[in-house]
């Protein structure tokens, strides 16, 4: 998917329920393991990843609350622990498709009720609304998207998201700099975008090429962390950097 999570399915909004934590609820599922029979014209790759997806537990745990990919609990996760949403908080979602993140962004910064903050996400993708969100299908590299979003805004951002992925090639350095590409675009403008103090938070592949991103949002960020949330399957390079208390 360029640009966009893969998915858990999609399903009804929680957006009316709280939204727990996510720690310690996936071992329940467990136990049980749906084996995919072989079927003509189906790939042993698309298989293993069909299989994998009726197995996994965060897939389950998505469809039972509603949320449209088990990206949401990275989400759920990182801000459990860097605690960077909060009631009236203006939020961009770059590669927000199919909208796991943004569900969870409007939960938390109460987007749609009094003093509650904003959410505006994008995607290359379709994808369908969510209510109390603004949400764009548009390519994020196209030159009119940033413009676009800053309208969306209306002025700065607290918190820029980017779970972006270009689709994959199966060439692991050719991936990580596609990815590197994307995350470096995202930063660029999440400079322009986000309000001091402000948190950017962004999906990287380690590979040994994001020195020279982090070191441009060490400079302009008073924290930098990594993390690996929970959610993030162990075989995935992907790590998360999280930019904290942007200078300005």
């Amino acid at each position: 998917m360029s640009q966009g999570k893969r998915g858990g399915g999609k399903g009804a909004s929680p957006q009316n329920k709280k939204i727990k934590g996510a720690s310690g609820r996936t071992g329940g599922m467990r136990g049980l393991t749906v084996r995919v029979k072989t079927s003509e014209g189906r790939t042993v790759g698309s298989q293993r990843w069909l299989q994998r997806q009726l197995n996994d537990p965060y897939v389950l745990r998505a469809r039972a609350e509603g949320f449209r990919s088990r990206a949401a609990f990275k989400l759920i996760e990182l801000d459990d622990r860097f605690h960077f949403l909060g009631k009236g908080k203006k939020v961009v979602d770059l590669g927000a498709a199919p909208g796991g993140w943004t569900q969870i962004a409007v939960d938390r910064v109460k987007a749609g009720l009094p003093g509650g903050g904003a959410v505006i996400g994008i995607d290359i993708n379709e994808w369908e609304p969510i209510a109390h969100a603004t949400c764009m299908t548009l390519d994020f590299l196209d030159p009119k998207a940033p413009d676009a979003l800053k309208q969306a805004l209306g002025g700065p951002a607290d918190v820029v998201l980017s779970d972006m992925a270009a689709p994959a090639t199966g060439h692991g350095a050719t991936d990580h700099i596609r990815i590197m590409a994307l995350a470096e675009t995202a930063w660029m403008f999440a400079e322009e975008v986000l309000a001091p103090g402000g948190t950017f938070v962004c999906k990287v592949f380690q590979g040994g090429t994001e020195g020279g991103l982090l070191k441009l949002i060490k400079a302009r960020c008073g924290t930098v962390r990594h993390a690996k949330p929970p959610a993030s399957r162990k075989e995935s390079a992907e790590v998360y950097v999280i930019g904290i208390d942007f200078k300005g």
